[in-house]
């Protein structure tokens, strides 16, 4: 099976010459999402708003997918300032759900945002 290049007029659009996400078999891989609108203005202001925009960006490429974030098996989570690791987990709960994947988050140079998060969905026999 090929891979298939997923684009969505929904989400923040790509940082440079990268897709939105790739579905390689029954694996979509989604590319870092940042809190940015799908005009690529930047969400500013507090941390919550930045992540919630960020998680939406998220979901929106994975239903362009064909999946959710609920077929998350992996995801990263990438934070400016790690004073905000209590506030991004809170808002992980709500987006990840009862079952959630299995997560990496770390500290990073972010330029101009507070969070960046990227995963891999499973979704077997699904398409795009």
């Amino acid at each position: 099976m090929a891979k298939q290049v997923i684009s969505t007029p929904h989400a923040g659009p790509p940082g440079g010459p990268y897709s939105q996400a790739v579905v390689a078999g029954d694996f979509v891989y989604l590319a870092g999402a940042i809190p940015a609108r799908p005009d690529d203005t930047r969400v500013q202001g507090p941390f919550d708003d930045q992540a919630r925009a960020t998680f939406d960006n998220l979901a929106a490429v994975a239903k362009a997918a064909g999946a959710s974030l609920a077929d998350a098996v992996r995801v990263g989570v990438y934070l400016r300032d790690l004073d905000d690791f209590a506030a991004m987990n809170e808002l992980f709960a709500e987006y990840f759900g009862d079952e959630p994947p299995v997560r990496t988050t770390l500290q990073a140079d972010l330029p101009g945002f507070d969070i960046e998060v990227d995963a891999v969905l499973y979704r077997p026999g699904g398409q795009a």
